[in-house]
Formats: structure tokens, C-alpha cells, sequence
């Protein structure tokens, strides 16, 4: 379980190895976040670097497990889908891929 703040989409890089965390399904960035990266000029790949960008907890887990954490969240009105996929590495790499470009993190 990854709290995504305070590290947001590069915290996971504390806790693995020799894995690359492919986060290519993102929930969509909530409006504050498109309005800070605007008024201040942040690049994306920053953004996605120091905010959460509206990902709040990542849960580590297989398929079968996904779908039975998705449907809890959603019983307590929460949003969850599952945003990526982990796959083998000889480096520890995070690469975020979506509507505002990919960005890879080591």
C-alpha cells in the first residue's frame, strides 16, 4: 500500500527492486490539479513527480484481489480502478503514461 502523498507517483521507488511500476491508466487529474500546473507552469513530469495528481493510494496486489479491493472502495463511494501494471527490470522504474505524456522516473 503506497500513500501517494509526499512522494506521489515516485514514492513506490522506495520499496521496490529490479521492477518498473507501469501506471498507463490513471484516474482522470481533477481540475485543482490542471489549474495549479497551469498558474505555475509546472512541467507534467514535475507535477507528477511532487502531487499526487489525484491518485491518493496505490494498492499492490494481483488480478483476482484488484477486483475484490475495487468493488469495497466503491461500496463507500470511493473511485478505484486499476491504473497499471508491475513488470520486471534490471533498473527500479516508474513510468507514468497518459494524456499529459509519458514520464519515467528511475
Amino acid at each position: 500500500i503506497i500513500n501517494c502523498t509526499g512522494g506521489a507517483h515516485t514514492k513506490v521507488l522506495h520499496y521496490i527492486e529490479n521492477l518498473r511500476i507501469v501506471k498507463d491508466h490513471l484516474l482522470p487529474v481533477p481540475p485543482l490539479f490542471k489549474l495549479i500546473q497551469h498558474e505555475s507552469k509546472t512541467d507534467w513530469k514535475e507535477m507528477f513527480k511532487v502531487l499526487n495528481c489525484g491518485t491518493r493510494l496505490e494498492i499492490y496486489t494481483d488480478e483476482k484481489n484488484a477486483s475484490v479491493i475495487i468493488d469495497v472502495a466503491q461500496s463507500f463511494g470511493i473511485a478505484g480502478q486499476v491504473i497499471g501494471q508491475v513488470e520486471g527490470s534490471e533498473k527500479n522504474e516508474v513510468v507514468v503514461k497518459g494524456e499529459h505524456g509519458e514520464f519515467r522516473y528511475e
